[in-house]
């Protein structure tokens, strides 16, 4: 649950250790099953997906998004090479040992609902996300124009409590993506400090439509915002719903 914020130094980035971050203990809470959130976001994305052009793609980044897979599934419609940037060790050991060793069985529903909205991914999961890398680093790791696609999925708002350091990390984000590519993002809307299970608190800056446009009105082109109202059937962190967005960089 959020907490209010007035009485509480704002917490940066640097403040928390993401080594702790409780990985088991998210993907109980929120990707056991396929929210009604989830099929929002990923049917939102899909019709996205369906307008780049594959051979426009040799390389996406996937910036943050702990150990959720579908914003991967997604991607794989279009990318034949995914690298993830991820800066919590259990969250890399976690994607890393989904790679190796076959994905667990409740990410199955979310392929499915993928793969019905993109009937260009593969038939299963696994070989979709055989074109994945995953490397441990963070934004401020991301190389200049290096992408063609950029993916990123509740991080910039969920990493830190000051405006202008969320500003960076969408700065980066859309910089490492070259003139021409794409851009597709989702962000919690009005979440402030938030727990995951019984653990330690973990940083939120609350964004809306307002405040992710102008983010990155100066970064981007034929930009596009959506919203989605907050999903009841999924975990309380204090948010009020989700903004999507879409972009040319």
């Amino acid at each position: 649950m959020s907490e209010p914020l007035d009485s509480l130094e704002p917490l940066s980035n640097a403040d928390v250790d993401w080594d702790e971050w409780p990985v088991q203990e998210y993907l109980g809470e929120v990707y056991g099953e396929l929210h009604p959130s989830d099929d929002a976001v990923i049917s939102h994305h899909a019709a996205f997906y369906r307008t780049v052009d594959p051979a426009g793609v040799r390389v996406s980044v996937e910036l943050g998004g702990g150990p959720n897979l579908y914003p991967l599934m997604l991607a794989a419609s279009v990318s034949p090479r995914i690298e993830v940037v991820e800066p919590s060790a259990p969250s890399v050991a976690y994607l890393r040992r989904q790679l190796r060793t076959g994905t667990d069985p409740s990410w199955l529903p979310f392929y499915e609902r993928c793969r019905s909205l993109l009937p260009a991914l593969p038939p299963t999961i696994d070989e979709a996300l055989a074109r994945v890398d995953v490397r441990q680093g963070s934004a401020a790791d991301l190389e200049l124009g290096h992408y063609d696609l950029g993916s990123m999925h509740f991080v910039a708002e969920s990493v830190t409590e000051l405006p202008e350091e969320f500003a960076a990390v969408c700065a980066a984000f859309a910089r490492s993506v070259r003139p021409g590519g794409w851009l597709v993002a989702a962000f919690m809307e009005n979440m402030g400090r938030y727990r995951v299970g019984r653990g330690p608190q973990w940083p939120g800056y609350p964004v809306d439509q307002a405040i992710v446009q102008g983010t990155f009105a100066d970064l981007v082109s034929e930009m596009t915002t959506t919203r989605t109202e907050f999903d009841t059937t999924g975990p309380d962190y204090g948010y009020t719903g989700m903004v999507m967005l879409t972009a040319r960089r």
